[in-house]
């Protein structure tokens, strides 16, 4: 066996096959990476004309020390658990990042460790592939360990629903009632969603603004979007969805509830008035009391959309996902609401136009992508947990990322020397 540079097109035909393709691993992925001056390899390790492993590396220059690293974002595409195969393909890929001066190539596989149930514990007699990490362990790859929080390049934990085979029925019956609930609710309140065009960008932009201002994370800029929407979106990979609210059909729907319950109160009353209906007197007054305050409650929503329109106008945007869509799944990537009309909730509006794609279009599963593995309620992001939780579906934890040094005194210089630079990075942020 022998590892080659092969064509875009031999990597393409590969991969697509491979159970662990995601967007990570395409030809459009790696163009868009040239942006940010990543090069990019397609390498197969070739058995006479049958290609038996595959992988995008991506190549970027060390600024610190001048040597490059290598990245196979989501890992190769072999079989882990082919002790031969990935040793035969380990030592080929070694001696080719060394040919390119790399002094190490990191790798995060997308292969599942070990099954969780929804509520994050283990399956009992679930699957293991714990010996995919002992396999690569063996062959001399460093293991950052099984990290609970958001602290590697890529999401080690995620959350997923199953789509494979399911109607859409079947798969809202996975859901909580609170999450169905909010869903019938949104429809009510005029809530839609709709695909955005280019030119729209800069909508989806002030929504992710708004957003990392509220939560105080750095967003990229416009230009990252408008990248990633050049390289991926024509072929097919990218999506972006937002949900918008019309108070005129919010106003309307309200008005038919509103007269609904007071035809409802009405009648009731009348029956009983005239004793065409047999209530008891207490059974009566609880359900007068209960159309009253509804009543009431519809009344003083009427009042709060004439607020809405006179500060929105008619139409307003909520809230936004960039999806990206491709082999087995329907990834949500980024995503965002406005601050001051998150009382609307559009973000499950948003998700489930998400799950909808997915099925109507037959994908295997919606992935929530990234939670943590913290379980416990006291975790900071214990509710970004329970808000996917909430859809049904399972946690995914994956295996964890690697490194294969192929430079030991490189290596250990350059981790010496980004750690020095982040801690002075940080000490000037301090100061500031």
């Amino acid at each position: 066996m022998k590892l080659e540079i092969i064509s875009e097109e031999e990597f393409k035909e590969y991969a697509d096959k491979s159970e662990q393709i995601t967007f990570h691993q395409t030809v459009q992925w790696a163009n868009l990476k040239k942006v940010n001056n990543w090069h990019s390899y397609y390498i197969g390790l070739r058995d006479g004309k049958k290609i038996m492993a595959a992988s995008l590396i991506l190549s970027k220059e060390l600024p610190l020390i001048k040597k490059k690293m290598f990245y196979a974002p989501r890992g190769f595409l072999i079989d882990y658990h082919n002790k031969r195969l990935l040793e035969e393909f380990t030592r080929q890929v070694k001696e080719f990042a060394k040919e390119k001066k790399a002094i190490f190539i990191k790798i995060d596989p997308y292969v599942p460790y070990k099954e969780h149930n929804n509520d994050g514990q283990l399956v009992e007699n679930g699957f293991d592939n714990s010996e995919c990490v002992e396999n690569l362990k063996s062959l001399g790859y460093k293991h950052f360990g099984f990290n609970l929080m958001q602290d590697t390049l890529q999401p080690r934990w995620m959350h997923i629903i199953e789509t494979k085979g399911k109607s859409l029925d079947e798969v809202m019956q996975g859901m909580e009632s609170k999450t169905r609930q909010i869903l019938r609710k949104n429809e009510k309140s005029g809530i839609t969603t709709r695909e955005i065009s280019r030119d729209e960008l800069g909508i989806f932009k002030d929504i992710m603004q708004h957003t990392s201002d509220r939560r105080e994370f750095v967003d990229r800029p416009l230009s990252y979007y408008e990248a990633m929407w050049d390289n991926l979106h024509d072929s097919g990979i990218l999506k972006i969805f937002i949900s918008e609210i019309d108070f005129d059909i919010y106003k309307e729907n309200t008005k038919k509830e509103l007269e609904e319950v007071k035809k409802e109160l009405e009648s009731r009353t009348y029956k009983k008035e005239n004793n065409i209906l047999k209530m008891n007197d207490k059974k009566y007054a609880q359900a007068n009391k209960r159309d009253e305050e509804e009543i009431k409650r519809l009344g003083l929503q009427l009042e709060k959309i004439q607020e809405y329109k006179k500060e929105y106008g008619s139409k307003s945007v909520l809230g936004g996902i960039l999806f990206l869509v491709y082999g087995n799944e329907v990834l949500s990537l980024h995503g965002g609401s406005l601050a001051n009309l998150m009382q609307f909730q559009s973000a499950y509006s948003t998700h489930f136009e998400g799950i909808k794609y997915a099925v109507l279009n037959n994908y295997e599963r919606y992935n929530f992508y990234g939670i943590t593995g913290d379980f416990r309620k006291e975790n900071p992001l214990y509710g970004l947990y329970l808000f996917k939780k909430s859809f049904g579906g399972v946690v995914v934890e994956l295996i964890g990322e690697f490194d294969l040094v192929t430079s030991p005194f490189w290596y250990k210089t350059y981790n010496l020397a980004f750690k020095a630079y982040h801690s002075l990075k940080n000490f000037m942020k301090k100061k500031k």
